[in-house]
């Protein structure tokens, strides 16, 4: 065992364990109480993880820092491929779908989200795209790019789960999913802040996953810093920070240095991704879509 976390919403100590050959690390005693866990207040930023509210961050695209985040997927799964309007791209547990609505703004009408917790019936309300369980499953082998954000770390059986992606995506299609990086504190992972007990119950290091990916029936490769994550990590900057929106002070940081090295410290880019086997997809590596501008200061736009 590695040790024990306290959960301060569950209000008790869960078990956390370590593979020795491996390094994957997983709650061991997990609660399985999914209702009582990805409900009302998860999505306002009233639960377990207290630094997002993801409904704010789709009722404000334009004035959101996740919109940093949501950009920089975009570059980075395009340096990964060619991409263009008729991709067929699945955000694989959506949240409040603000990834889907920022991809239909930038010429992707075909992206779709997924999800099954609490926040389904809002992005009915707001009409995003968003598949049901039946849907998902008719739409096997049809996605060019899946993107899991923020996802794995959330399931008990991530190979299983992976396993599903997998089956959705056509033949060269690619998987480009961001978790923390587990490496860095693979002595200490019991006290790591990201492993957040109640949801966060399977933390990787880059090979860890890369093996599960394997398993799931994937290709990896690691692709490493690349297009796309000078945003990424802006965004999680300002999120560590306590910031909801983004300001014109902002553009005074050097994010590029920042960045790169932020990445050297926590290897955020180190994990690799995965393609389903089959003809690849034409490489467009190091390029940058023209579709997404970078927003002037202090502008609304995204």
């Amino acid at each position: 065992m590695a040790g024990t976390r306290h959960g301060a919403l569950a209000g008790r100590d869960f078990q956390i364990r370590q593979c020795p050959t491996c390094w994957f690390s997983f709650v061991a005693d997990p609660w399985l109480d999914y209702g009582a866990i990805y409900d009302e207040d998860y999505y306002r930023g009233r639960g377990a993880d207290p630094l997002t509210d993801y409904l704010d961050e789709a009722a404000n695209p334009h004035r959101t820092v996740r919109r940093f985040e949501w950009r920089g997927i975009l570059k980075q799964v395009h340096g990964l491929g060619i991409v263009g309007a008729s991709t067929t791209w699945l955000d694989y547990g959506c949240g409040a779908g603000g990834l889907v609505q920022f991809l239909h703004q930038y010429g992707f009408p075909a992206a779709v989200g997924f999800e099954q917790s609490w926040s389904l019936e809002r992005l009915h309300e707001r009409q995003v795209s968003v598949l049901s369980e039946e849907e998902l499953a008719e739409r096997a082998g049809t996605f060019d790019v899946v993107t899991a954000i923020e996802v794995i770390e959330h399931v008990v059986d991530p190979i299983a789960e992976l396993a599903r992606i997998r089956a959705l995506l056509k033949p060269g299609g690619l998987l480009f999913l961001t978790t923390g990086n587990a490496k860095p504190y693979r002595e200490q992972v019991a006290s790591w802040r990201y492993l957040i007990p109640e949801i966060h119950v399977s933390v990787f290091e880059p090979e860890t996953l890369a093996l599960a990916l394997e398993k799931a029936g994937f290709e990896p490769s690691f692709p490493g810093y690349g297009p796309g994550w000078i945003d990424i990590i802006r965004f999680k900057v300002l999120k560590n920070a306590r910031r909801r929106y983004s300001h014109p002070f902002d553009e005074l940081v050097p994010w590029p240095l920042v960045a790169r090295l932020a990445d050297r410290r926590w290897g955020l880019s180190a994990h690799p991704v995965g393609r389903a086997p089959g003809a690849a997809a034409e490489a467009a590596a190091g390029t940058e879509p023209e579709t997404v501008p970078e927003p002037a200061p202090g502008t609304e736009a995204p």
